[in-house]
Order: structure tokens, then sequence, then C-alpha cells
């Protein structure tokens, strides 16, 4: 495993992460408690640190699984979760972005995680009137001062929203979260050049496309009922389906797993610090952390640490 330094947080982050959306139980898998440990003991033996969850992958339900797996060495993890949306039921939320609603979901995020503290805690991809609130981000100050969170971020909805990105600056926001692949290199056109200049750490999240990446997919496929990709544009997934397996065979070195090749390919960005990819299983765990080991995962990345 390689490491770097989430930006301005100082906090040193396995440059593969865990995703965790899938804890919730829209990708087609409901998960038991036993499951998602094999899930962290994998993650514990290949050297990642780094988890990234919200309130709202499932009603708290992907925090009560996280919490329960690392309670026993839970200083050893660099925990982010996020706040904005009230959970109702499969891909159904509310926006909930007040400073009272985001108090209350910060203090339920913290007894879900079973944690005194949040290492990063998120703006979860809302509107940028709901982001440009003084007193929402005054509130979020004092709870740093009250320990209850080490640092905040920014979930960008939009890869260019520019405005979220560069005001994150002067709300304290040090870390930016946002969409980024091979499918969508969207951020490489305005935000990463600002998270660059203003030391700004990147998680890239969705690194393997909603898994159109993995290799697992071939056109023509389709998905569960409980999967959030079956409620996706059908003309989209298809053009998605067929450029994928376009760059299977155009651009991914022969004995080298897609899905492993597709999280190196956003970490040799000079801008991304880390990628954030969902895991199913401990395979899969293994098999994204190898990406950190391939050649064009640089030792010489700007962030890069020991």
């Amino acid at each position: 495993m390689k490491y770097r330094v989430l930006g301005k947080t100082g906090l040193r982050v396995s440059v593969v992460g865990l995703g965790t959306w899938q804890f919730g139980g829209e990708w087609g898998v409901d998960y038991t408690q036993k499951e998602v440990d094999a899930i962290f003991d994998k993650a514990r033996e290949v050297g990642i640190n780094f988890i990234d969850t919200a309130e709202c992958y499932g009603d708290h339900l992907s925090e009560k699984f996280i919490g329960e797996a690392i309670k026993k060495d839970r200083e050893n993890w660099v925990l982010a979760t996020k706040f904005g949306h009230e959970f109702h039921g499969f891909y159904d939320r509310t926006d909930r972005y007040d400073p009272v609603s985001a108090l209350k979901q910060l203090d339920d995020s913290l007894r879900a995680l079973q944690t005194d503290y949040i290492d990063l805690y998120q703006f979860h991809s809302g509107p940028d009137e709901a982001f440009d609130n003084d007193d929402l981000w005054t509130m979020l100050d004092k709870q740093i001062e009250a320990g209850k969170i080490r640092h905040l971020g920014t979930s960008i909805a939009k890869n260019n929203n520019t405005f979220q990105t560069e005001k994150s600056v002067q709300f304290g926001s040090k870390v930016i979260q946002v969409v980024y692949n091979r499918l969508d290199r969207t951020p490489e056109e305005e935000v990463f050049s600002i998270c660059e200049k203003e030391n700004l750490g990147v998680l890239a999240r969705v690194p393997l496309a909603s898994g159109f990446l993995s290799g697992k997919y071939q056109p023509g496929d389709t998905f569960a009922d409980n999967d959030v990709r079956h409620l996706r544009d059908k003309e989209d997934t298809k053009r998605k389906l067929a450029l994928a397996e376009e760059i299977k065979r155009n651009e991914v070195p022969e004995g080298v797993p897609m899905a492993t090749w597709a999280l190196a390919w956003c970490l040799k960005h000079p801008a991304v610090t880390a990628v954030i990819p969902g895991c199913k299983n401990p395979e899969q765990v293994e098999a994204n952390a190898n990406a950190a080991s391939l050649d064009i995962v640089s030792d010489d990345h700007p962030q890069a640490t020991k």
C-alpha cells in the first residue's frame, strides 16, 4: 500500500480507501455484520486505513456496520462521513443542510459509528444555495472546537462545480470529493487545478464508474431492480458499457485486471490523493488494494508520504 497526505488536513491516508455505500443495501446486496467484518479484516491486512461513508447509506446503516467493525481499533482508521440527506427508503432522500439538521445528523453518526470524533465531515452533494450558508459552517466550526470533528470536506455533486470548490477554502473545508474515472474526466478541466493551487485533498469517488470499469460487464448487460444502476438512463448505460469494452480492449495492459488498472489510472493524476471504490467482499478489497502497486502509481506524487 502507498500513502498520501490529504491536503491541508495532514491526515496520512491509504491511496485506496473503502467506499461503503453498498452496506446501505442499495447495490443489490444486503449485508450482515459478519460479512462487513470480513471486509475490514482484509482491509487491515492490505494496509487500507481510509473509510468513506454517509448518514444516508441506509438510515445510518452503513455507519452502524462500520462502527461495530472498527471499534476495537478505531484509532488506526481515518474515518470520513457526510451530512445533508435524510434517508427514507431505496434511493429516496430529503435534503437536510440547515445547521440544526446537520448537527443532529452529526450526533446520530457519532452514535452509529461508536466514536467520539469524525476525522473528515463532508457536506454531501448539495446545491450552492445550501452550501453558501455562513451559519452552517459556523456551527461546524464549533463542533471542531468541541472535538467532534477534526476536519471538514466538501463532496461536490457536479464535477464542474468550481463555486463550491473555490469557496471551500473560505469555509475551512480542506478536501474535495468528486466523481472521477476513465469514463468521466470532467474534474480535469477546472476543479483539479483549483485543488492543486489551494492544496485541497482530492477523493475520487466512483472510480470504477459504478462498476462499468470493473471488467465484469459486457454490452447488453442489465441490473437488478434493487440496484441503483437499474434506475439510470438506459441509453447512457448502453453507451458506457460499449465505451468500457473499448477501453478494456485498447488501454488495459494484458494480464492486469481492468478494475485494478482503472483505480491506478485515477491515482496517477497529481491532484488525486485517494480513490474510494466500493467492495462487495474481501476478494474485491484485495484486488482494489493491488492498484497501489502498479507502475503508473508513482512514488513521486506531490502528496506521497512514507
